[in-house]
């Protein structure tokens, strides 16, 4: 179960599907989605484990306290993290289907509850090339403060829908103290 917000916009996602599963990127239309804009954002693909910020919505920049545009969106997981996350955006171009990531955004005294959607379009060639994404708080965000994200501490990361109901969910544990994958 997710957050209504977040199958908004997995429902969105849905309804402009084109003939490969996906949508095509230029069928996108924020405008479409107005509510849920400052929590949006799109990922570019220069290559595998190269993910840059190509449009980032209001709420976002404001929990990062930065301008994310051109960062690599790997950057912002932490380190245990960042190889499943990796992983898993891959499938996720190869498989017509969002996945979602929970993670904790974290400040150096908080975190924020988070539930992050992915999911991936077509470009002119048919591939996919980008993705669409949503931030979704699950708690108030004043609970940071004035303080900035600094990272997202990755829990687990799921496919949604019948192409990925076979596939293994990745998810993180710990061991003695530590985050393993």
């Amino acid at each position: 179960m997710y957050h209504s917000n977040t199958q908004q916009m997995i429902d969105y996602w849905r309804s402009k599907r084109g003939p490969q599963g996906l949508p095509p990127r230029n069928a996108i239309d924020p405008t479409e989605f107005a509510r849920l804009a400052p929590q949006s954002f799109i990922l570019g693909r220069a290559a595998s484990g190269l993910y840059p910020i190509r449009l980032v919505g209001g709420l976002i920049a404001e929990l990062h306290g930065r301008d994310l545009r051109g960062l690599n969106f790997l950057a912002l997981a932490d380190d245990a993290g960042r190889r499943p996350l990796h992983a898993s955006i891959e499938v996720c171009r190869r498989r017509p289907e969002p996945m979602i990531l929970r993670a904790d955004g974290q400040t150096e005294q908080a975190s924020l509850p988070l539930e992050i959607l992915l999911a991936p379009l077509a470009g002119t060639s048919g591939s996919p090339e980008r993705l669409l994404g949503l931030y979704q708080p699950l708690a108030l965000v004043s609970s940071l403060g004035e303080l900035p994200v600094r990272q997202l501490a990755v829990r687990s990361i799921c496919g949604v829908g019948p192409a990925n109901e076979e596939s293994h969910q990745i998810r993180l544990a710990t061991l003695d103290g530590r985050r393993v994958a």
